[in-house]
């Protein structure tokens, strides 16, 4: 996707420390920290939404061309699972016009450590490189998971 989106959009991350399967959420105005609790049959985990664009200069990136993406790049980094979906993004640009693109939603469950992050920012990176982007939009928040 094109910097644009991350220009209209902002890099939105919501970074933590796991204490014991619960959340520390920040000092709320009244000076207080909450601290949510994922209970005893959840996990405290971190959702990941990457939204990939699939035009490029030299035109569209193909489905194969994704499929090799997501086996060579994401799945050896993220082996637990993943969902895809397509979508049609749009946004605004700087001279006025809507700007429309199919892209690919990607959402990942995972840790929240240094090594899933450094990943996420691997994946970002080779998409980037690979198909000529300028951006890769994504989001992280705070989930209880249980399976």
């Amino acid at each position: 996707m094109r910097a644009l989106i991350a220009a209209s959009f902002g890099i939105i991350f919501a970074a933590g420390v796991v204490v014991g399967g619960r959340w520390p959420t920040p000092v709320g105005a009244q000076g207080y920290s909450v601290t949510i609790d994922c209970g005893v049959s959840s996990a405290a985990k971190i959702r990941t939404t990457l939204y990939f664009g699939l035009s490029r200069p030299k035109g569209s990136i193909s489905e194969l061309e994704w499929q090799i993406f997501l086996r060579d790049e994401v799945t050896k980094r993220f082996p637990d699972g993943l969902t895809v979906w397509e979508a049609e993004g749009q946004w605004l640009t700087p001279v006025g016009s809507i700007d429309r693109e199919q892209s690919k939603v990607l959402l990942l469950v995972h840790a929240d450590t240094a090594a899933a992050r450094q990943s996420l920012h691997a994946v970002i990176e080779a998409y980037r490189k690979a198909f000529e982007q300028q951006s890769v939009l994504w989001e992280s928040s705070r989930v209880c998971v249980a399976s």
